[in-house]
């Protein structure tokens, strides 16, 4: 497949319904990207919102089941499955925020955000193929669509774009991830634990990236960074931000305390 414009390139992405073969496009776009195949254009506006597999059904989230602790296959099932839908959703904002905002912006933000774009694109294929393996699928479950919305109302925003998902959304994956892996541990699912461990040194670097770009955005605004974070998460985000904070995790990301802990519940 040959891409006149990085536009054409990440709208197909976009526009791609079926949940693996978005992942698959998704990789093969970094890849001429990154071989120098795909012209730097944004000639076009990506759509408003991604095109999705018939299944799963989208709920509000307060109707999603609950999902147990206990060991059973079902309930491994439904923890798998809510991860592959934040990968699937993963991979639409990683190439909805260079389709949308990297005109003018360094190279090395297209580049950023499409190595991102290919980390939820191997993400999700390694948690669906966790699900095939237990007799599942990704859409055999309801999921809800609150990423997505957070992508709605940040649409018009690149420092707010990068303050809610990256920076809050992304950074609460650090938060709750170890304790995913634990469990996986526990019940002697190595399979999956390694992957969760894989995603989760991964979703560092994410939350890193989303981290440097919102602090060079501000830079260039004449902003102090971190009061800025505030404004943004308090606009465009509902609620305070939940606790416990992995700190070492979001430390590592160069993502600080004072940056967070004044907009925690």
């Amino acid at each position: 497949m040959t891409w006149t414009s990085l536009s054409e390139a990440t709208i197909a992405v976009l526009n791609t319904a079926d949940a693996e073969e978005k992942a698959a496009i998704a990789r093969r776009v970094y890849a001429d990207w990154i071989k120098g195949n795909i012209p730097n254009s944004i000639n076009q506006q990506p759509p408003e919102r991604p095109s999705r597999p018939k299944r799963p059904e989208l709920l509000n989230p307060v109707d999603i089941p609950k999902r147990r602790k206990a060991g059973t296959d079902a309930n491994k099932i439904a923890l798998l499955h809510a991860v592959a839908h934040i990968e699937l959703n993963a991979i639409d904002l990683a190439f909805d925020i260079v389709a949308r905002f990297s005109k003018d912006m360094p190279d090395d933000f297209v580049f950023d955000w499409l190595k991102v774009g290919d980390d939820e694109a191997r993400h999700f294929v390694l948690i669906n193929d966790l699900l095939k393996n237990l007799g599942s699928f990704y859409g055999d479950l309801p999921a809800h669509d609150g990423l997505w919305q957070s992508a709605t109302q940040t649409r018009h925003s690149l420092p707010a774009r990068l303050a809610v998902v990256p920076m809050v959304l992304e950074a609460r994956g650090l938060d709750v991830t170890p304790s995913m892996i634990g469990r996986f541990d526990r019940l002697g699912d190595t399979d999956a634990a390694n992957a969760l461990r894989v995603i989760y040194d991964e979703e560092i670097s994410h939350v890193a990236t989303g981290k440097r770009w919102f602090s060079w955005v501000a830079d260039k605004s004449g902003k102090d960074g971190e009061v800025y974070f505030q404004t943004l998460v308090r606009q465009y985000f509902a609620g305070k931000l939940k606790r416990p904070f992995n700190v070492e995790a979001r430390e590592k990301a160069g993502f600080f305390p004072t940056w967070y802990e004044e907009l925690a519940d």
